[in-house]
């Protein structure tokens, strides 16, 4: 463990050097402030980490990570860095990006006890109870766990076009765009589900807040 320790160290060393081998003012440029066009919303899982899958920059992209990527009303941390991405840094694009084989979404598939994560993942066994018809005519169990994974970003995205934050960012003419991707560890490609919401109005009626 001290020599892993040692190794942290010394990669950030190099590390440094060759981004400024690289570019001298790599440095210079970061320290000013960042103004990232994207948001990123993801899983903790460390095979999944948001700037090397799209090729993006220290500076690009403003980043909040938890158990099966999660958009959750009472979640105080998702909800000050959406208030700051989207309200300060203006954000044009949020992703929400889940990724297949996610052990949160697997375990809410289950009646397992774990420990305190229980009551984290009882709130993906609630997407799994809205979509349990569809679910359930799945037969094979991979099939119905990618398809569990996918349903799940998409109720996160709605979840997202949900908030005040984003409504009153709509409200007022800012364009900020909602989408959901799915992330294959197997072979590093992203899966876009095709689902981008601009406005509130693909939500429903009792969704949509009077501002």
């Amino acid at each position: 463990m001290e020599t892993f320790y040692r190794n942290l160290l010394e990669n950030n060393k190099k590390w440094v050097a060759e981004n400024l081998e690289k570019d001298p003012d790599f440095f210079n440029r970061l320290k000013n402030g960042q103004q990232p066009p994207l948001l990123w919303i993801g899983c903790s899982d460390s095979r999944v980490p948001a700037n090397e899958i799209i090729g993006a920059n220290p500076g690009e992209v403003f980043v909040h990570r938890n158990i099966a990527n999660m958009v959750i009303h009472t979640d105080m941390s998702m909800l000050s860095v959406l208030d700051y991405a989207v309200n300060v840094l203006k954000v044009k694009h949020i992703i929400v990006c889940g990724h297949y084989g996610c052990g949160g979404v697997q375990a809410a598939m289950t009646n397992s006890h774990i420990g305190l994560i229980d009551n984290w993942i009882r709130h993906i066994k609630d997407v799994y109870r809205f979509h349990q018809d569809e679910l359930n005519a799945i037969t094979e169990e991979k099939l119905r766990f990618d398809r569990f994974v996918e349903l799940n970003v998409i109720e996160q995205v709605m979840d997202l076009a949900k908030t005040s934050i984003i409504q009153e960012a709509w409200k007022a003419g800012q364009s900020v765009h909602v989408h959901g991707w799915v992330y294959d560890i197997k072979d590093g490609l992203v899966n876009d589900l095709d689902i981008t919401i601009k406005n509130n109005e693909s939500l429903g009626a009792v969704y949509q807040l009077d501002l």
